[in-house]
């Protein structure tokens, strides 16, 4: 049995579907033509505007890209920018570093 979604995961889609459907509707783009530039049937395009959590991710991207977003998508957990991470891996570190005995930078 798949565990029930989350509340603020279900609200996050119901919002990204109902910003793809805005950002579309801007762009004076038919949910047809979307559906035929992302190579996705017109079914999909509704579901995801309507936010159904059953819609894979790639068709989220296959969007993005089409309204020349992706950088979006690649840019949601880049590393360089996770301060938690970082975080948690900088209290890992030594406090000091020694060099072992007989090894060339130690002599």
């Amino acid at each position: 049995m798949e565990s029930p979604i989350p509340l603020p995961v279900e609200r996050a889609i119901r919002k990204l579907g109902a910003d793809l459907s805005l950002a579309r509707r801007r762009r004076h783009i038919t949910q047809a033509s979307l559906a035929e530039r992302m190579g996705a049937s017109l079914s999909t395009v509704r579901r995801m505007e309507k936010g159904d959590v059953r819609v894979p991710i790639h068709f989220f991207a296959r969007a993005l890209h089409v309204f020349g977003d992706i950088q979006a998508l690649e840019q949601l957990l880049d590393t360089a920018n996770d301060d938690i991470g970082l975080t948690l891996m900088d209290e890992q570190l030594p406090k000091r570093v020694r060099n072992k005995r007989n090894t060339p930078e130690a002599l």
